[in-house]
């Protein structure tokens, strides 16, 4: 049985949806999950350093744009910024069944020292695998 695919996207794919695709991997294997951009900027170092605390290794992760998913078959597009969400054309993946729209902080945007922009990237972490925990629970009771 083939899984049901989850495509989350965010503009640079560097912090908030790849949180997002590697917490929803590790909580489950119900699914495949990805993550994208609609502008690939690179993987935040910080975002791997606050996953690495929860020994999430993403190591090997790295920034997709929107059309490498093209013509796969993306049943669940969940955006996780409120510019990706306007900006994502629905046509960009028209195989996508339920699209939903979650909307975090922008960690990368986070000012001040380390330690205060690693607590913004902590927080918003934290956020995520909150928000994964009452989508499967949702998911569940339908």
């Amino acid at each position: 049985m083939q899984k049901t695919t989850v495509l989350f996207l965010c503009t640079g794919n560097s912090a908030r949806s790849q949180m997002a695709e590697h917490l929803l991997r590790g909580a489950t294997d119900a699914f495949e999950v990805h993550s994208a951009g609609t502008d690939p900027k690179g993987v935040n170092p910080l975002t791997v350093q606050v996953m690495s605390e929860l020994g999430v290794d993403m190591s090997q992760a790295r920034s997709k744009h929107l059309s490498e998913f093209r013509d796969q078959p993306v049943s669940v597009l969940i955006t996780v910024c409120a510019e990706a969400d306007k900006s994502c054309p629905v046509g960009a993946l028209p195989q996508v069944k339920h699209r939903l729209a979650w909307k975090f902080d922008d960690p990368a945007e986070a000012k001040g020292t380390q330690e205060e922009k690693l607590a913004v990237f902590r927080r918003i972490r934290d956020q995520i695998a909150e928000r994964i925990t009452e989508w499967l629970k949702e998911a569940r009771a339908d």
